[in-house]
C-alpha cells in the first residue's frame, strides 16, 4: 500500500510547499483539492474548506494545471486524483474535472452523490444517482479517468453496503468506491471486513482520518445528546491497525490518503506523523 495526501487537509501550504513536505514525509502521491476560494475568504487565515491555498480553481485552464503537475513531478510524486465537490447530475462539471485529471495524469476523480436529509425519498435520489453514474461511466471511458463514489455521512452512500448498491451495475474499471472509515464514524459503520469484501473490485481508494463521539448537551427528556468530532488518526473510533490488516487480507494495494481534519498539528508535522503511523502499523502486519 502507498501513501498520499488529500490537499484539503493542508490548507496553509502552497502546491510546491505541499509537494516538498509530502516527499520529506515519505509519501508517494497527492490528491489535489479542486475548488474555488470564495472572494470573501481571501483575507481569512488558511482553512480546510474556505481559504485553502493548496486547491485547483475550477477556472484554471490546462496551462495553469502545469504548475500542479510540475509540483508533484519535481518531488517524484504521482498526482493520484483530482477531488472536487460535484453535485449529482452535474455532467458538465464532471467532464471538466476529468479533463483536469487527465492533464495531470491522475487516475480518478470523486463524483457527486445525492445528499440525504429525509426531505426526499431515497428511491428517487437513488434513481437520479444511477442515471448520473451511467453518464459518468461513459466520460470515464472517454477520458481514461475512473469516477469514485465516497462513503460519506448525510448522503445516500454512508456505508460500504449502500455504496456497493449504487455502483454494482457499473464496470469497476470505470466506476469505483472511495472508502472513508472516518466518515463512517459519523454515519454508516459496518463490519470493515464485510464491507470491503462486498466492495471487491470496486474499492479504488482509501481515506485515512478519524473521529469520535462526544457528549454535547442533553435532550428535552434529560438524556445525553451526542455528536461526532474529528480527532487525530490515533485517537478516534476507527481501529486503523485492524482496518489495515483487513485491507491487506483482501489484497488492496492502492493508496492510503490522509485527510486529517483534527487541526491538532501544522500540515508538515501532520504528514510526518501520518506516514510514521502508517509505516509502523503496516510493518506489524
Amino acid at each position: 500500500m502507498k501513501l498520499s495526501v488529500f490537499t484539503v487537509a493542508t490548507p496553509e501550504l502552497m502546491p510546491e510547499e505541499l509537494a516538498a513536505a509530502a516527499r520529506e514525509a515519505g509519501l508517494d502521491g497527492i490528491e489535489w483539492r479542486y475548488k474555488e476560494i470564495p472572494a470573501e475568504a481571501l483575507e481569512e487565515a488558511p482553512s480546510f474548506w474556505r481559504h485553502n491555498l493548496c486547491s485547483i480553481d475550477p477556472a484554471t485552464d490546462e496551462a495553469g494545471l502545469v504548475r500542479f503537475r510540475q509540483a508533484a513531478e519535481a518531488h517524484g510524486l504521482r498526482s493520484v486524483s483530482v477531488t472536487p465537490y460535484l453535485a449529482c447530475g452535474d455532467i458538465a462539471g464532471t467532464e471538466r474535472v476529468m479533463q483536469a485529471a487527465r492533464a495531470l495524469g491522475a487516475g480518478f476523480i470523486r463524483v457527486g452523490v445525492p445528499w440525504y436529509d429525509g426531505s426526499r425519498a431515497y428511491g428517487d435520489l437513488y434513481k437520479e444517482a444511477v442515471a448520473y453514474l451511467g453518464e459518468v461511466q461513459e466520460l470515464a471511458r472517454q477520458y481514461g479517468v475512473k469516477g469514485l463514489v465516497e462513503t460519506h455521512h448525510q448522503t445516500i452512500t454512508p456505508s460500504a453496503g449502500l455504496a456497493h448498491r449504487l455502483v454494482a451495475a457499473f464496470d469497476p474499471a470505470l466506476i469505483g468506491v472511495l472508502h472513508d472509515a472516518g466518515n463512517m464514524v459519523h454515519e454508516g459503520f459496518e463490519h470493515y471486513r464485510m464491507g470491503l469484501e462486498l466492495l471487491g473490485p470496486y474499492l479504488a481508494h482509501v481515506h485515512v482520518k478519524n473521529a469520535a463521539w462526544v457528549q454535547d448537551g442533553v435532550r428535552a427528556d434529560g438524556s445525553p445528546q451526542w455528536r461526532a468530532v474529528w480527532t487525530p488518526i490515533r485517537e478516534g473510533v476507527v481501529d486503523w491497525p485492524q482496518l489495515l490488516g483487513v485491507l491487506r487480507d483482501i489484497g488492496y494495494d492502492g493508496y492510503l490518503g490522509v485527510e486529517d481534519f483534527s487541526g491538532q498539528l501544522p500540515a508538515r508535522e501532520m504528514l510526518r506523523q501520518f506516514a510514521g503511523s502508517m509505516r509502523e502499523w503496516l510493518a506489524l502486519l
